[in-house]
């Protein structure tokens, strides 16, 4: 099924589910790639996600790299998560966003 033919959730957690351990999304770019005008859309959605092995939620992110929230623990879980995957952080709660940020995801 292509994205164009998928309903808003489920194209922003096929995206979503494409990002690799080590890297990040924002919910701008997660939104923009699902053609969503509105990146509150994606968090929607990744507060929703039921499916945590298919859809890492954790791996997304704000723009400044910010952890923002995680309907699944806390910030702190989401934090933990990252870190044991290999994501790079400038401060407590910033990732690192030059090193971190997924820049390319094929369809």
């Amino acid at each position: 099924m292509t994205l164009r033919a998928m309903k808003p959730f489920e194209k922003i957690y096929d995206i979503v589910s494409k990002i690799p351990k080590g890297k990040v999304m924002t919910y701008g770019q997660v939104a923009k790639k699902a053609g969503i005008h509105n990146a509150r859309i994606v968090g929607f959605a990744m507060n929703g996600n039921k499916d945590l092995k298919r859809v890492p939620c954790h791996r997304v992110v704000g723009s400044d790299g910010n952890l923002k929230g995680y309907a699944m623990g806390g910030i702190e879980i989401k934090k933990q998560k990252l870190l044991k995957e290999g994501v790079t952080f400038k401060t407590q709660e910033l990732v690192d966003m030059h090193v971190s940020k997924l820049s390319f995801l094929k369809s």
